[in-house]
């Protein structure tokens, strides 16, 4: 019974985080206009067809931080953005570029004038997405993992999945794989307000977390593969 009731919680905390990245997207009259102006580019990205082999040609002013490979950097200067998922890629763009997400050293790279419209994101990300994820990220110290396996499964597996997976649908990140010193200094920029482009619901639960607990759930994540 307490398998089904876990279970079933999981369903609901993943309907949930889908009802509410939805949300971000569909309540566009509720919105600044720099916030409507990325929801309206995300909605033209994702109902145009991509075509990966424009998408490669683009990725060529992406490749000088991320690398061919899209791996970055393992000192997380840079993030892996190799294998993510195609609609979390778009919505990140377009908040890049609509400047809901503080970026400058993406803001030439991403420009409309640069790389193209809508057209551009939605070929570029469905290029970044086939790539192979980083089989060896950067990670910490690797000292308390156990804790931070526990905070991962208490806090964040029930919409980032039980592997840090994430979900395409629900715009949701995969975590697992990515550089530990990216995810810390995101999850840092997410708990001081840097990050605006963040689920509120989650900048609410980082904030309860301390600086080592923070560490331990970075450090977990970037080893799960």
């Amino acid at each position: 019974m307490q398998g089904s009731i876990h279970d079933d919680y999981r369903v609901y905390a993943m309907f949930r985080c889908y009802l509410f990245s939805v949300s971000i997207i569909l309540l566009l009259g509720s919105v600044s206009l720099d916030a409507r102006s990325s929801g309206e580019e995300i909605i033209r990205a994702l109902e145009l067809a991509p075509n990966p082999e424009n998408g490669k040609t683009i990725y060529l002013l992406c490749a000088s931080c991320h690398h061919d490979n899209g791996w970055g950097k393992s000192d997380g200067s840079f993030p892996v953005i190799a294998g993510q998922h195609r609609r979390v890629l778009i919505k990140q763009l377009a908040d890049i570029r609509a400047k809901l997400r503080d970026n400058p050293v993406m803001y030439p790279f991403s420009d409309p004038e640069t790389i193209g419209g809508a057209q551009a994101i939605s070929d570029v990300a469905a290029y970044i997405a086939g790539l192979p994820s980083d089989p060896a990220p950067g990670q910490g110290d690797g000292k308390e993992l156990v804790t931070g396996k526990t905070i991962f499964q208490d806090k964040c597996s029930a919409c980032h999945g039980e592997q840090a997976q994430g979900n395409d649908d629900a715009f949701i990140p995969r975590l697992r794989g990515q550089h530990y010193a990216y995810l810390l200094r995101q999850i840092q920029g997410i708990r001081s307000g840097y990050r605006k482009n963040s689920n509120p619901a989650m900048a609410a639960l980082v904030k309860s977390l301390s600086v080592p607990e923070m560490e331990a759930v970075a450090d977990y994540v970037s080893r799960l593969q």
